[in-house]
This record gives C-alpha cells, structure tokens and sequence, in this order.
C-alpha cells in the first residue's frame, strides 16, 4: 500500500455539515486535519431543506457558535428567510429559524474550510479502515492509497450503503446523482459493527415561473430579524418570501389510489423511516382522519428558480409524482425540476459509542452525525464539532471534552444517544431537555463561551465581553430588586394603560416585572439605569426576573441530578456478576457501560429498585 507522505493527527471522513464542524474544531485547536469528501463540490450540501435551525435546532446551532463553531456565521451570511418560532410561548422554547441560500451556503463554509490553517482538503472516497491492535493508525482510499493518522472521525451521513427509491426503480447513491460508500460500510462490519438501516427523503423541487402563487398565503421574514451568530452584526443576504398552500382531499386520494407503487409501502424499503418527519406518503397512510395539509413553498437562493415543496416529500414514481404535484391548487402547471425520492443507508447505533462520540470496539475512531442515527443539519453540525474537539484532545493527551445535561442541548443529544441509543432517526426536541429553561437560545453565549475559549476556539475579547455583560446582568438584577415604585399618579396609569393592576403602596420594581403584561420598559421609564444597558443585557434581566421562580425550582432538580452524575462508575466494573439485577438489565448496563449512576438511571428498562442495587454495590466496593 502506498502511503501519503504527510502524516495527520485527525481525518474526517466526509464533509457534511458534521464533517465540517469537526474538521475546523481540531485544526482551530491546533492538530493537523486531513478532510476527505467524496465530492468537493457538495462540501456542507444541504440536499434537503435549504434552513437552518428551527424548534430545538435553532438552540443547538446557538451552542455551536458559542463555543467557537461555524454554522452559525455561515447561516447568517446565506439567509434570505428569517423567523423566530413559538414566540407566543416563553422562552425556553423560542427557536431561530432561517431559509438559506443553498449553493452560497456551500461556497462559504468551502471558502472558511480552505483557509483554515492546519486543515488539508481532499477529494476522495474512503473505503478502509486501517486498525493496529485496536486502534486506528490510518485510512485506505478506493485507489488504495493510504493516509496516516492519530484519529478518525467517521461522518458519512447517508452515503454509508446508500441506496435512493423513485418508484420501483433503486439505485447505489449517497444522494441522488452522488456515488454511495458500500467498500466502508463493509468494512465497519469486518471490524464487528452491527449497521442498521434507516430511511429519509426529500420533496420535488418545482421551477417558480410555473407556480400560481396568488393561490398561496405569503409569509415575509421577521423585521427586524435576529442572526443567528452572538458575533454577527445582521443578516448579509436580501430577503425573500416564502408561500403556505394546503394540500387537500383530492391529492391525498391520488396518494391512496397509487400508495402499492410507493417504494415505502410496497415493501422495497426496509429502513426505519422518521417518525417526527413523515413523507407525504406516512402522512396520508398513518392520519387518515386528516383531510388536509400544509405546504410550505421555499426558495433555494436568490440566484435560482428552484422551489422547495415542503410537506410533499414522497417516493412515487415520477408520472405519479406529476399528478401529486398537478392536483395542489396554485401547482396545476408546476414543471418538476427535481423529482422527490427516499433514500435508505447504514448506520450504527449510538450506544457503542462513550460519552466522547469515540466508538469502544476501536480506539481513536469516533462518529458524528447519521452515522449514529440521527438527523438533520444542526444535529450533525453539534456531533461533528463535539467529536472533532474530542479527537483533539487526544491527540493533545487533553481531559475530554463533555457537557451534561444541564449545561446544553447538544449535551441532552449525545447523552441520549450514547445511553438510550436509537432505532429510528433521532431528531432534537425541547421536549427532551429537562432543563430547557436553563438552556435557552439567549442565554448559550453567557453558558459555553468560555468553555470555547479554554479549547482554543473562542478569543479573549469575546470571552471578555461575555464576563462584562455577565456582570452588567448580576447588577442589574440587584438593582431592579432593590429599587421601590411608588404609586404616584404617572406609575399608576401607566400600569392602567397597559392592563396591569395600579398599586396603592411602594412594590419592588422585579415584583412589577413579574406581571406578564409588563416589561422592562417600566423600569426604563421610571427607574432608568445610571449607565446604558444593551439590549441583550435587558432581555436576560427580564427572562431571569420573570421566571425567577421557576428558574430556582430547575437549579434545585440541577443539584439532585449533579449528585447523580458525581457518583462515577468504574470503567472496568463487572454488571454481570452483580447480583440482584435482571439479566436484561445486565446486558443492557454492560452494552452501555454508563460512567456514572446519574448515566445508568437514563438506560431505558432502568428500574429504581436496580438503580438502588447498582448503588449499594458501588458503595461496598469503596468500601473495601
């Protein structure tokens, strides 16, 4: 085998959107990166949905960029959509959204990638693994040609064994019109991984010149409209509309009549698909009650007339697909530009992976993104960089890098991944966050950046800024505490005047703020601070006073789940010896191998009266 003459510390396979994040985590850390992509025009693609962010996604990519990532700034350099979600909700569930410029979108994640210092770029398909006793020293291209290195990190996304459905007709792609990676998903097997099978897809794309959108409802973006990134001074990009329509009884008949040609329902497909993300196919077939639909009509970019028919998404042959396609109102002469097809591919459960994303079968060798069940961009993006961080430090013989739970959204993901593992594609949701109060969009600059810093990632004056505003917070606080509203004649009707209840002695003004009619602007108006205040400083004053009581209760449940975590569980602790445990539970503690008992409590079938077992046991030997 001939070998490339320069050596690396990290390769990453694959440059999706988790491969990137993970090659530009290890090389701003200082290691040497190689990135390898089978096809360097698709570097960070988006070959479904043009968007970034969205409910829970949105939090995940603020995350990344506290920490030092680059998802963020690219998205907001590419937008041409913008909207916050659940808005009318609180805040612990409001998510940034964005509809990006796809091809600028690529242009400018390539464009930081081939300036990033210590990261290499190359066009190639991985096909081998190379595995010294039991670790990995390198990777094997399809020309047999090798490269050397300390760390792998495996982000394949849906090009492991890919295979795409139009109809009856399947064909080997890892998206459609992209070759598909059958020699690696081999090789994974010959080194004992178990792959599973999983589903996904994507809708037509539809030329605009041939859509009616008279017939739609128009949504603009929100103004002003947020970016993404805490170091972002706006969005780059000109904005453009996107269009709600209803797809009604007379498409979803069409569906029924034809659902034995659909590669999903005439048994050629055997991947789990996603069940928070059906096709239009799912949705026809598994709500029946349901007789109507929402599509949402998306623009691909500003240069393109390519339409993105969110909520059409199917696996029809393309003479159904036309008449699908034809019966929507406002589509009757719509020309497909691309047909809709589902794709299925290889991954491998996540729970043999460690908390570090590493795999335990092979040292050094870790995976991010589909690979380990999940999906969409933002998930894949959060993977990949907590993977490249890892990978770097060890290679810089470093503590690993992990966040908990209560510290981050991407940490809620791994932690499920890694502890419960997945049969089906996993998507994010605030739901899954039990601390989601605590782990809000606003807040993940003032919760990680210095955790980015400490990496490398993130420079001084950013962490400088973000001490500053901390600060300026806690005395804000303390001040608006302390400062008494009297019920003069203008206090009273201005509370009047905004539906609040007057007041007849002196209230503390946190105790006005309290009041869900109210805002910050009382404090403003008759209590201004003596120094001026950015807006981002009065948004968290007035999310901490608000929810005060509730942010209390959440640091309490906090505590009880540190005490958990702090109590560590041997690496090399024997669960099959341990008596008074199931043999499922056995199995499944072994398969697992959770660092800590707040770990085991999350292993699903994990009982109390188990728990209480693994605790005593633990204890005893402690003891001795």
């Amino acid at each position: 085998m001939s070998v490339y003459p320069k050596k690396y510390d990290v390769i990453v396979v694959g440059a999706g959107h988790a491969g990137c994040e993970a090659a530009l985590a290890a090389a701003r850390m200082g290691c040497r990166v190689l990135l390898m992509a089978i096809d360097l025009d698709k570097i960070a693609a988006m070959p479904c949905s043009p968007s970034i962010g969205g409910m829970a996604k949105g939090q995940l990519v603020k995350e990344i960029d506290a920490l030092g990532g680059e998802m963020a700034k690219v998205t907001d350099k590419t937008a041409i959509h913008y909207r916050k979600l659940n808005t009318k909700k609180g805040p612990a569930v409001h998510s940034s959204r964005t509809q990006n410029d796809k091809n600028r979108y690529h242009m400018v994640m390539k464009s930081v990638i081939e300036q990033t210092p210590n990261l290499d770029v190359k066009q190639t398909r991985v096909d081998e693994l190379v595995v010294e006793n039991g670790h990995v020293v390198g990777v094997m291209d399809h020309t047999g040609y090798g490269f050397e290195t300390k760390t792998v990190i495996l982000a394949t996304g849906t090009f492991l064994s890919g295979l795409v459905h139009i109809g009856e007709k399947s064909f080997e792609a890892g998206r459609a019109g992209e070759f598909a990676s059958y020699a690696l998903a081999e090789n994974l097997r010959n080194h004992g991984f178990t792959l599973g099978r999983l589903k996904t897809g994507t809708p037509p794309r539809l030329h605009r010149a041939s859509i009616d959108f008279s017939k739609m409802t128009r949504q603009d973006s929100d103004f002003p409209a947020e970016p993404f990134s805490f170091s972002s001074n706006g969005f780059e990009m000109s904005h453009m509309p996107s269009y709600i329509g209803r797809i009604e009884k007379k498409t979803i008949s069409i569906v029924q009549k034809n659902i034995k040609l659909s590669a999903l329902y005439s048994g050629q497909i055997t991947g789990t698909s996603a069940r928070y993300c059906p096709s239009f196919e799912d949705k026809v077939m598994k709500f029946p009650h349901r007789d109507s639909h929402q599509l949402i009509l998306e623009p691909e970019g500003i240069d393109t007339d390519e339409i993105y028919a969110s909520g059409l998404g199917n696996s029809l042959p393309m003479e159904v697909q036309l008449e699908v396609v034809h019966s929507v109102e406002g589509l009757e002469f719509a020309e497909i530009m691309r047909p809709a097809y589902a794709i299925e591919y290889d991954y491998v459960n996540p729970v043999h992976l460690s908390p570090k994303l590493e795999t335990k079968k092979i040292t050094g060798l870790y995976m991010a993104g589909q690979i380990n069940g999940t999906s969409g961009y933002e998930e894949a993006a959060a993977q990949g960089m907590w993977a490249g961080l890892n990978a770097a430090c060890n290679v810089q013989k470093r503590p690993a890098f992990t966040l908990d739970r209560s510290q981050a959204y991407m940490g809620v993901m791994v932690d499920d991944l890694v502890t419960r593992g997945t049969q089906e594609p996993y998507r994010m949701f605030t739901s899954r966050a039990e601390y989601r109060l605590m782990l809000r969009e606003d807040n993940a600059d003032l919760r990680l950046t210095e955790i980015g810093h400490d990496l490398g990632l993130v420079d001084a004056d950013t962490v400088k800024d973000v001490k500053e505003r901390r600060k300026q917070i806690r005395d804000e606080i303390n001040r608006v505490r302390k400062a008494v509203a009297k019920p003069a004649p203008a206090v009273n009707q201005y509370l009047t005047d905004h539906h609040s209840r007057p007041i007849d002695n002196g209230i503390h003004f946190d105790q006005l703020l309290k009041r869900t009619e109210l805002d910050y602007e009382l404090v403003n108006t008759f209590a201004p601070s003596s120094t001026p205040l950015g807006q981002r400083v009065v948004q968290q004053v007035e999310i901490e006073v608000k929810y005060e009581g509730y942010i209390q209760k959440q640091l309490k449940e906090i505590e009880k789940f540190t005490d958990l975590e702090d109590k560590k569980i041997p690496e090399s602790f024997d669960f099959i010896a341990l008596h008074g445990l199931s043999n499922e539970i056995k199995e499944k503690l072994s398969a697992v191998r959770p660092l800590s008992l707040g770990q085991a409590s999350r292993i699903d079938g994990m009982t109390p009266v188990a728990l209480s077992v693994l605790m005593i046991a633990l204890k005893a030997r402690a003891s001795t």
